[in-house]
């Protein structure tokens, strides 16, 4: 087992001979089946994304508020000019829910998705992350379909049913990271992870703003109408077009296939079935990646649960500006995401840059970059360009992370991704169940002052996890994660 010997010869020795061994027998990428899942998984994730944010939009016009929608009286900045809304059609409910109530309502999702992280990794290798993942997502839809039902019978129902729709997304991601150990060759994972996990910036870039118009011209209820029939749609097409690995596929070229599990071939665990548990619970690398994951997170589930809210009640933005304008930030994550993705792989496979470094080097700027840019936003007062421009920044920086910490699973323990993340995305899941809680708790009066302190918060949190993923992060297959080495030929 000489691969395991210092870090530097575990990390650039096998790169440069898997470089050389997947130039002369890669397989095309346009029409491939790889890319194919890539884009069919990342539909997926559009869909999973637009069920957990379009509350975040809804919510706004759930609320009895008592002023009139074109006068905006409540909020810090002035407000905006916006077109009378149409009466018509708006017979949906409105409730007298606080702060602390909303807070509750917006973190609920969490409560559930946190169940599921762990297990979901855990039934994905031994049953197969397909149907894992179809029937989490099926669940989903189903729920949200239920949620202007939950909402009329009254908090305590809306918080269940969100909770019901968190056990169901839970598995997603584990399932797919899962199913891209036995999909994504290693030069190209920064690639074809990212289009597959692009879909939930894409699903929050469409549905913050398509919820506000939906919201603007018929009422709030339609938004989960809607999302929910888009679904159902993507869980048809998943069910007839998604296979577990090369192997299962029937439409595969045979090229293609011996191609992705020639690459992977040493990188696999041969012993079905054992999963060294105490090696896992106690790798330092994973650990780095969990606290890298806890911190971001942090970050990004405060802009995600809570922008709607800072547009509406500082800024002074209308319901129907309110979706389209909270969608910018994540236009740029998108942006960024994909071109980090295709520059780490040219790094690692052109420039032959070690696979730490380029982890590192992108969680740096993709944690560090939004943490001074959300604090920056905090002090740009009533004046909406800039607050706006700085937003934007930090959640577009955060997309290039998407290339470091965020896919690092696959790097130290491929056999073991889906468990692994699922590990990390439990601890990842704890600020989406706090955050917005503490956050609307600091917010009570809705000042300056005290969304400053949220973003302090979040850009801390962000700081300490960048240093530590820093200090401790690895880019090589850990020793416990292969078991027998390839000695029959392979």
């Amino acid at each position: 087992m000489e691969r395991y010997g210092s870090d530097t010869e575990r990390d650039d020795t096998p790169l440069l001979q898997r470089a050389e061994e997947e130039r002369v027998q890669r397989a095309p990428a346009c029409g491939s089946s790889r890319y194919g899942l890539a884009l069919l998984s990342s539909f997926g994730f559009f869909v999973v994304y637009s069920l957990r944010v379009n509350l975040s939009v809804a919510m706004v016009d759930m609320l009895n508020n008592t002023q009139s929608d074109t006068n905006h009286s409540s909020s810090v900045c002035p407000a905006h000019a916006n077109p009378p809304r149409p009466k018509h059609n708006h017979t949906a409910s409105v409730y007298n829910w606080d702060s602390e109530t909303q807070g509750w309502i917006l973190g609920s999702f969490f409560y559930g998705y946190i169940l599921t992280q762990i297990l979901g990794g855990y039934l994905a290798g031994r049953w197969g992350p397909k149907w894992l993942m179809g029937l989490g997502i099926l669940g989903t839809v189903f729920f949200t379909l239920l949620t202007p039902v939950a909402a009329d019978l009254g908090a305590k129902y809306l918080i269940a049913v969100r909770v019901l729709e968190g056990i169901g997304e839970g598995v997603t991601f584990p399932a797919m990271f899962t199913m891209w150990a036995a999909w994504a060759p290693p030069l190209e994972r920064s690639r074809l992870l990212t289009i597959s996990y692009i879909g939930a910036q894409l699903g929050t870039v469409v549905s913050l703003p398509l919820s506000g118009q939906i919201c603007f011209y018929l009422d709030w209820t339609y938004v989960f109408y809607v999302f929910g029939a888009v679904g159902l749609v993507w869980f048809v097409l998943w069910t007839f077009l998604a296979f577990d690995s090369p192997n299962t596929h029937p439409r595969i070229s045979e090229q293609e296939r011996l191609y992705i599990t020639n690459s992977l071939k040493n990188e696999l665990s041969t012993s079905a079935g054992y999963i060294p548990w105490r090696a896992i619970l106690t790798s330092g690398p994973l650990w780095a990646i969990v606290v890298a994951h806890f911190s971001y997170n942090w970050t990004f589930y405060t802009l995600l649960t809570l922008l709607p809210t800072y547009m509406k009640e500082v800024l002074g933005f209308s319901i129907k500006q309110n979706g389209m304008l909270s969608a910018l930030p994540y236009i740029g994550c998108v942006v960024l995401a994909v071109l980090s993705s295709q520059l780490a792989d040219h790094l690692r496979e052109t420039c032959l840059v070690r696979t730490v470094t380029v982890r590192k080097v992108f969680s740096i700027v993709g944690m560090l970059g939004p943490a001074v840019f959300l604090v920056a936003a905090g002090y740009t007062g009533c004046d909406y360009t800039l607050a706006l421009t700085f937003l934007t920044l930090s959640s577009a920086l955060g997309g290039v992370s998407a290339s470091g910490f965020n896919i690092n699973h696959l790097d130290i323990a491929p056999s073991y991704a889906g468990i692994l993340l699922g590990i990390t995305n439990t601890f990842a899941t704890i600020p989406g169940m706090v955050g917005p809680v503490i956050a609307r708790t600091l917010t009570q009066q809705n000042t300056i002052e005290e969304w400053q302190t949220v973003f302090y918060i979040a850009a801390g949190i962000n700081l300490f996890g960048a240093t530590v993923y820093t200090l401790f992060g690895r880019g090589d297959v850990q020793p416990w994660a292969v078991h027998t080495s390839y000695n029959h030929g392979e």
